[in-house]
């Protein structure tokens, strides 16, 4: 839930910010101690219920709050390289995750999980408290107060590009989730030890930060419906071929940073989707807000769909050891999908352009 909240609750808060813009900072400073106290309070948690409920609603709320103001302000002083700032917005999380799966292992093995969550949540305190003042808008905030609430423009739903777009982010996000949920299972199914399983995370989340920057810079510089293609054809690719054959660790660092690069980098170009779809300001956030939310299907999905596709075999020899099989097949097949989805749209509009 900590998750499936900041994706499927994207398309409200985005058009709520841009509603009530004025009151964004007060909202950052609603969404940030909510975060905190989501931390604190499932580091007293001793039921999966009490979880749910800190780690889960609180944790997840908060992140939704806090998230989508400081997107609106990013959003607002970017226009021509908006695909560059978006990249370099989202790839952040990848920068944080290269240590953070050896750092949080570490405080887990030494401290235990109540201890690792306060420790968390202190550092988000230090780190971050002091960040949040430095925000600031392009419009003076005299000029913020005084501007009346603003409607979101919803006529970009009727267009057909925007159909395609939904339907390419819903086939990739259904794929999207796998591999960073069970890549360091897999590693230890081929008899790999924690850290290499922790490693091989670190290095998909250092493909994201290169990946989702590169694209980010990329889409702001060249056609978009060609990037899109190329990300989710390379993922496929190396869905099918560097997880499916990894039998030793060689294949499984290639995969994580191919994976990480190009199915990470399709995720930086959604402000550029957005633009394709509409020019009016106003629907700039909800685009984006509602391409988050497709791929977050996939997020929710991830857990029923994962108990239908893993097999109850490991055989060593076999393609991705049989026991990832269907798996594997999945993650590659759904990269293939929005693959075509886009190509066949890109394809017949280019026909139709010559005559």
């Amino acid at each position: 839930m900590a998750s499936g909240i900041p994706y499927l609750g994207a398309p409200f808060m985005a058009a709520f910010v841009r509603r009530y813009q004025r009151y964004r900072y007060t909202i950052i400073w609603v969404g940030w101690p909510l975060c905190i106290l989501g931390l604190v309070a499932g580091s007293f948690a001793d039921s999966v219920g009490a979880l749910i409920v800190t780690q889960g609603v609180m944790y997840g709320s908060g992140f939704l709050i806090l998230y989508w103001p400081i997107l609106s302000v990013v959003n607002e002083w970017w226009i021509t390289r908006r695909g560059m700032a978006f990249g370099f917005i989202t790839s952040a999380a990848g920068a944080s995750g290269i240590a953070m799966p050896f750092i949080i292992q570490l405080l887990l093995d030494k401290y235990g999980y109540k201890s690792t969550l306060r420790a968390v949540a202190v550092a988000m305190v230090v780190l971050t408290g002091p960040l949040i003042p430095m925000i600031r808008g392009r419009l003076p905030p005299a000029m913020q107060a005084g501007a009346p609430p603003t409607r979101t423009d919803w006529s970009f739903v009727r267009k057909p590009l925007f159909v395609v777009y939904c339907a390419a982010n819903a086939a990739q996000g259904l794929g999207f989730f796998f591999p960073s949920l069970f890549l360091p299972e897999y590693a230890a199914s081929i008899g790999l030890s924690g850290s290499q399983g922790a490693l091989l995370l670190a290095l998909m989340n250092l493909g994201q930060v290169l990946g989702q920057w590169t694209f980010g810079i990329l889409s702001d510089r060249m056609s978009l419906n060609p990037l899109l293609v190329l990300s989710t054809t390379v993922a496929a690719i190396a869905s099918f071929t560097s997880w499916g054959l990894a039998h030793d660790l060689a294949p499984l660092v290639v995969f994580a940073l191919i994976f990480g690069f190009f199915a990470y980098g399709f995720c930086s170009m959604r402000a550029r989707m957005g633009t394709a779809v509409s020019e009016e300001p106003t629907a700039a956030l909800a685009t984006f807000g509602v391409f988050v939310c497709c791929q977050g299907i996939g997020n929710v999905l991830a857990g029923p769909i994962s108990v239908a596709l893993l097999d109850g075999t490991v055989k060593r020899e076999g393609y991705a050891i049989a026991r990832y099989r269907p798996m594997v097949v999945f993650t590659g097949g759904c990269m293939v999908l929005s693959a075509v989805s886009i190509g066949s749209w890109y394809i017949r509009q280019r026909r139709l352009l010559r005559g």
